[in-house]
């Protein structure tokens, strides 16, 4: 069974920092493409982070230079560190892995985890 488990979410002031988890079960974690996304209220989910299997970044023009994605194998766990955080960085955050094999792709995603900026 596949499972993808976010934790980490929190209340946090302005320009504070916090430490998203995604550990993941049930699947070969090294095969695996992983993002965080987000939603807002009233918004559509946006694709935040992404780290291809083979380790290359991408990162959404507003997280970029204060959020960094990261995954360590042997735990098969995907972070994402945000720093600097801004009111509109409130959102519950996703995690997904993604994979193709054999023409055919496979999606996961966890429940999400709140995170919640404030002052």
């Amino acid at each position: 069974q596949v499972q993808f488990v976010e934790s980490g979410g929190d209340l946090v002031q302005p320009g504070g920092s916090l430490r998203l988890s995604c550990a993941a079960s049930g699947i070969i974690f090294s095969f695996y493409n992983m993002a965080w996304y987000r939603q807002a209220p009233g918004k559509q989910r946006e694709l935040v982070a992404s780290i291809a299997s083979g380790g290359t970044t991408t990162y959404a023009d507003s997280v970029k230079g204060r959020f960094t994605i990261s995954s360590d194998a042997r735990k098969s766990t995907t972070y994402l560190q945000m720093n600097s955080l801004k009111l509109e960085d409130t959102a519950v955050y996703y995690c997904k892995g993604d994979r193709i094999q054999l023409g055919k792709r496979y999606d996961y995603w966890g429940q999400g985890t709140q995170v919640t900026v404030s002052s």
